[in-house]
């Protein structure tokens, strides 16, 4: 935990409110003699603090701004894909426990598991050492992304992006394909194909459709050689 703590810049005076937010609820539901918390009570929480930091910030940062035009600027700071990018710079997939299953799909790299890590963590950290703690943290993290909301610059799915990759090319035709589900209807778990013209560049999994395609995209601008931050 020592590693993990250096690099959110926080060290815990309770330790189980990072252990607890690492903790994902594959793990939890594999060691339920132990009484094993999951993250999800964290997320809930972590949402509200997140929204409050980032409503605050835009509020007394960004005088001219009308409120609608703060609200479309709070949402893109704390969407998914912009959470899921800045757990993915701070590792917090690498560092989370999971289940079997989970592990073996994938679940490490998923946008939106690593989106609520992320909220998890600004939770604990406000449980921990109060909103000054979360705060630091956040417009930390998140500077990058709030400056590029503010100017209306903030990255692209990568559905968008691979779309735009392909239309160099005149003639080129992309199609997303979902070639298997599994699990049951509350926990299913989809898998899709991004198809290049004939050819399958890119494969994704994710607990919705809409998921497993953006994987899909990401794969495929890998495979085409490019970055798909």
């Amino acid at each position: 935990m020592d590693k993990i703590e250096q690099v959110l810049g926080y060290s815990f005076k309770d330790k189980s409110y990072l252990k607890w937010a690492l903790t994902h609820s594959s793990y939890a539901n594999e060691h339920k003699k132990s009484d094993m918390k999951n993250n999800e009570r964290l997320e809930f929480l972590g949402d509200s603090v997140l929204g409050l930091i980032i409503s605050e910030y835009l509020y007394t940062h960004y005088l001219k701004q009308e409120e609608g035009q703060l609200t479309k600027m709070r949402a893109k700071i704390v969407c998914e894909a912009s959470l899921g990018e800045a757990a993915r710079n701070l590792g917090l997939g690498e560092v989370m426990l999971f289940g079997r299953g989970e592990e073996l799909t994938g679940g490490r790299d998923r946008t939106s598991i690593l989106s609520d890590a992320f909220e998890a963590i600004v939770a604990a950290l406000y449980l921990d050492g109060g909103i000054e703690a979360a705060q630091v943290f956040v417009l930390r993290e998140l500077r990058e992304t709030i400056e590029s909301a503010a100017v209306g610059k903030l990255f692209m799915d990568y559905k968008t992006k691979l779309q735009e990759v392909i239309q160099v090319k005149k003639g080129n035709r992309i199609r997303y394909e979902i070639f298997k589900e599994e699990g049951p209807d509350h926990a299913k778990l989809f898998y899709t194909h991004v198809i290049l013209n004939d050819d399958v560049i890119g494969t994704g999994s994710g607990r919705s459709k809409k998921e497993s395609e953006q994987e899909a995209a990401k794969e495929g601008l890998k495979r085409l050689g490019k970055n798909g931050r």
